[in-house]
């Protein structure tokens, strides 16, 4: 049997044995890391209000949607003439802006929401504050164990509550 020296270059290494010397191990291939889910942002919220505004020809209207306001919903209601002489009036501008949908109404506007009840008006403003200023307070999460999606309660609908 021949022997040869380990320090030699080049040599062939016994048979089964990988020759170190001239190739390295190949690096491990990462795996690709999941797609990351982007949840889209909600704009439009639905609602139901609590009696329902009446046209002119007597139909009640209860389902809408409201979008959420942007600067500039806030601020040209301010150079109103009517919000001007009564600040009041800001929320019935600024609800005739926001509100996209109601019932089968081909338009919302501000002297729709001026025309409504007092309660629907009350629940408009409320709810116009949830979803603006305060922000919903349901989040969407994923079970960490099945992955599964779902929707959580962060708080109460007011300041202090839980």
């Amino acid at each position: 049997m021949r022997r040869t020296s380990a320090g030699t270059r080049g040599a062939a290494a016994p048979s089964g044995v990988p020759d170190q010397s001239s190739a390295e191990a190949p690096a491990p291939v990462p795996e690709p890391a999941p797609p990351v889910r982007q949840e889209k942002l909600r704009t439009e919220f639905p609602f139901e209000l609590p009696r329902g505004y009446v046209d002119d020809s007597d139909v009640v209207h209860k389902h809408g949607v409201m979008r959420l306001s942007t600067a500039r919903d806030e601020l040209v209601p301010l150079r109103d003439v009517r919000v001007q002489e009564n600040p009041a009036y800001l929320s019935v501008v600024l609800l005739g802006r926001v509100i996209t949908q109601l019932g089968t109404l081909p338009m919302v506007h501000d002297g729709i929401v001026e025309n409504m009840f007092a309660s629907d008006l009350a629940f408009l403003q409320d709810f116009y504050r949830q979803i603006n200023a305060e922000g919903h307070t349901r989040a969407a999460v994923h079970c960490p164990h099945c992955s599964e999606p779902f929707e959580v309660e962060l708080g109460g609908s007011r300041l202090g509550e839980s």
